[in-house]
């Protein structure tokens, strides 16, 4: 497809702008601390066939997986869309990743003489609680429906009227009804923005330059992936590595790929993968393509855009009834946070034997999940507190690894400590950086860090964290990251924690977690 460079290059930055002030709207409106304070959520704009034409920088384990949303939305209600409706859903199995992530979808039709789809906007927020059988919806379970509550593909708006009795079911099923409202309402005042935008665009240069330029930024990403996978080596370069264990057997999960490298095609095999388990590690196929498309994107340049057309040359193989490809209705509630952190690291350690000059060693491979939730100190409602802990990146050939900062699949912040302690009944006792927690190497991995939170009530607190038995690696003979630790103090006494579990906490008792450092790279005698 031929087109104007310049002009390509305005209108990839005219999409973007759009998904950009959906997010902006989406965190200044929200209710919660996770979506307002630690942006824990994505924004993007689709075209007609639900082919993702631009995300902001917003979180990477969405990339993948929202096309799906949108495309779950579609086959729902195909002919059956009109302006001003809203699509909201959460199914893992049908486009979602795990249940606290609540997308709404809404169709955008021109403002012609008669409507015509021309795409679709769609926001994604992580909710701090949609019910299930412990706060922060996040527990260490056998099957998805003790995750909270599961909403398939329904309009929660019609034709600009919001449906209110779907919308008091939800709330029925959550233990912050007020704050989860908040939050779905912010989400549909973004989306309300990001439609807004699009028409604005329409009205400026029409209808069919519009679609001819969403086509052209997919060939053109497309054309830029096809350039870098033709850079690398043919062949077939592979790698494992294992998570810890499922929350309930204990046992090490291994997770393999082969990547076939040929001209400008790759396929991503993913067989030999443990089998999916009795526990929540289970990655539904949109995490899995979600970090695929992740690692792919990392490695072009920044300037390329962010759309669908990076997975074109990729193909992915995933088994069905495995880790990274569950089937209904295992749970899945670590899959999206946990799993897909390690999938990414098996893809960069498998590519580091084709580029390794563009490979960095192992990041702290975890997102290391706790939720705490019990009753307000007014002893009037309850809350749900929900946080993802930074820790070390890998070090690569040319510098050393980031300290204490959320990498691959999460890009979100910590809560600052003003904020978590005027919110909840905890109190931050100690927060630092863990000094020496990365791997040694000619470049040193980043350090991880720890957070000590004291609770103020009878509470109840789960962990969902990963490298506490196995360290990150480091390439090239760098050195691993150091195990993170989980522990509860009570008293005079400390006890060490699982790495996924859930503990019953009494006022005073302070949860201590410790982040992994990422892996050195390079032999220090070298």
């Amino acid at each position: 497809m031929s087109y104007d460079p310049i002009r390509l290059e305005i209108f990839k930055h005219l999409f973007a702008s759009i998904a950009e002030e959906m997010g902006t709207v989406l965190r200044k409106s929200s209710y919660s601390p996770n979506i307002k304070e630690r942006r824990d959520y994505s924004c993007a704009v689709f075209d007609a066939q639900a082919q993702m034409i631009a995300q902001a920088a917003h979180i990477p384990v969405h990339l993948g997986s929202m096309p799906l949303s949108v495309q779950a939305a579609i086959q729902q209600f195909k002919n059956d869309l009109q302006p001003g409706d809203a699509v909201i859903l959460n199914d893992p199995f049908r486009g979602g990743t795990h249940l606290p992530d609540i997308t709404i979808v809404s169709p955008v039709f021109s403002s012609d003489y008669s409507p015509v789809l021309l795409g679709f906007v769609a926001s994604r927020a992580h909710h701090a609680d949609v019910g299930g059988m412990t706060p922060g919806s996040m527990p260490v379970g056998r099957e998805l429906f003790q995750e909270g509550l599961i909403i398939p593909p329904v309009k929660l708006v019609h034709a600009g009227t919001t449906d209110q009795a779907i919308l008091e079911l939800i709330l029925a099923n959550v233990r912050t009804p007020e704050e989860r409202l908040g939050d779905l309402l912010a989400q549909l005042a973004a989306n309300q923005r990001g439609t807004e935008r699009l028409l604005d665009m329409v009205k400026r240069y029409g209808r069919e330059e519009i679609h001819t330029s969403m086509q052209a930024l997919l060939a053109y990403t497309e054309r830029m992936t096809r350039n870098l996978i033709t850079s690398l080596p043919d062949g077939t370069f592979t790698f494992s590595d294992c998570l810890d264990d499922d929350g309930i057997t204990g046992q090490p999960v291994p997770i393999c790929v082969a990547i076939t490298v040929q001209g400008d095609h790759a396929t991503v095999d993913f067989s030999g993968s443990a089998p999916q388990q009795q526990g929540n590690i289970n990655a539904v196929y949109a995490i899995t393509l979600s970090a695929v498309y992740y690692v792919f994107r990392c490695l072009l340049g920044l300037d390329v855009p962010n759309n669908s057309g990076c997975l074109a040359p990729v193909e992915m193989i995933a088994p069905e009834g495995t880790v990274v490809n569950a089937l209904p209705p295992a749970a899945v509630a670590g899959g999206n946070v946990e799993t897909s952190q390690r999938i990414v690291d098996v893809l960069l350690g498998a590519l580091a034997q084709a580029c390794p000059e563009l490979i960095p060693a192992a990041s702290q491979g975890t997102m290391n999940n706790i939720t705490i939730g019990g009753p307000l100190l007014s002893g009037r409602g309850s809350f749900t507190y929900y946080e993802t802990l930074a820790g070390g990146t890998g070090a690569t050939q040319d510098q050393d690894g980031a300290s204490a900062v959320h990498s691959h699949m999460t890009n979100t912040l910590n809560t600052p400590v003003e904020a978590l302690e005027y919110t909840y009944p905890l109190r931050v006792l100690r927060y630092e950086v863990r000094r020496g927690s990365g791997g040694l190497g000619r470049k040193r991995g980043g350090d991880g860090l720890r957070r000590d939170l004291q609770v103020l009530v009878n509470c109840q607190a789960t962990l969902l964290t990963e490298r506490r038995s196995h360290q990150p690696y480091g390439l090239n003979g760098g050195e691993p990251g150091q195990r993170g630790l989980n522990s509860l103090s009570r008293g005079e006494e400390t006890i060490l924690l699982k790495g996924k579990g859930t503990v019953e906490m009494q006022p005073g008792d302070i949860i201590s977690i410790q982040t992994p450092g990422g892996g050195g790279y390079g032999s220090i005698k070298s």
